[in-house]
């Protein structure tokens, strides 16, 4: 009796992995530690301090600009200004579209919806991590490649560029797992910067991997930056739980103190 119960329960046990592993279910929001909110809320008073002092200086020019027409020309918006409102984020992902796993085919990367959510939520810019040679549509193709990649630690070439890094205090990270890392193309992006002083917010979509050491990982390779505690999302889940996933994104902002 006492091992037919334990049979049992195993079996119970089993079917509820391989349930949550196999189907997209509705995301929830992790918790965040004080420190994280803090180190947003500081980079976040910083533009508000910086956005203040902006606003006082135009007017101060607008003012003077009966005696001194010019002074208003000097004072307008300079084309390397941000455009999010005052908030320096960038939110940066890699994502592929085309054949994945769990969810077929697909017009956009499941790491892409997440990224346009916290984009929007946020007001931030955006930049699409992309590689000079594209990756293989087919699934397995994609695999091979990326799994020669992450064995030859390759550093792909990437079709663009971030102008003016340096006016960026908080940067989100986003990515699939591929392999248990992060793609090959993320350590391109963050060689290619320098992110000192710099907030960054890693986020991720897996199958059943959650962040699977990455967050860490990128701690590690950016010493200089103030690595926070990240989000994971089954990619599943990005796909069929659109307003159940943007919800918990929002929950998770809210949280960081966005």
């Amino acid at each position: 009796m006492k091992n037919r119960v334990i049979t049992v329960i195993t079996a119970f046990m089993m079917g509820a992995m391989l349930t949550a592993c196999g189907s997209g279910e509705p995301a929830s929001a992790p918790s965040v530690a004080d420190n994280d909110k803090a180190a947003v809320q500081e980079k976040l008073n910083k533009q508000d301090s910086k956005t203040e002092t902006t606003d006082v200086k135009t007017e101060d020019t607008s003012a003077e600009s009966e005696v001194v027409s010019e002074a208003v020309t000097d004072a307008a918006p300079s084309e390397n200004e941000p455009a999010s409102d005052g908030k320096n984020i960038l939110v940066a992902y890699f994502s592929r579209a085309d054949e994945n796993y769990n969810v077929g085919t697909i017009d956009k990367g499941n790491t892409q919806i997440v990224a346009e959510y916290i984009a929007s939520e946020v007001g931030a810019d955006s930049f699409h991590i992309e590689t000079v040679t594209p990756y293989p549509a087919d699934y397995d193709d994609c695999c091979d490649v990326a799994k020669k990649e992450l064995a030859d630690k390759a550093r792909p070439e990437l079709s663009g560029t971030v102008e003016n890094m340096e006016q960026y205090d908080i940067v989100f990270l986003g990515y699939p797992i591929w392999w248990g890392d992060m793609p090959m193309a993320v350590y391109s992006f963050m060689d290619s910067y320098d992110f000192s002083d710099k907030v960054v917010i890693p986020f991720n979509t897996h199958e059943g991997s959650g962040e699977s050491g990455t967050y860490s990982a990128i701690d590690s390779y950016l010493p200089n930056a103030q690595v926070l505690d990240g989000m994971a999302i089954q990619g599943k889940t990005a796909q069929e739980f659109s307003s159940d996933t943007q919800q918990s994104v929002r929950n998770w902002l809210d949280g960081l103190g966005f």
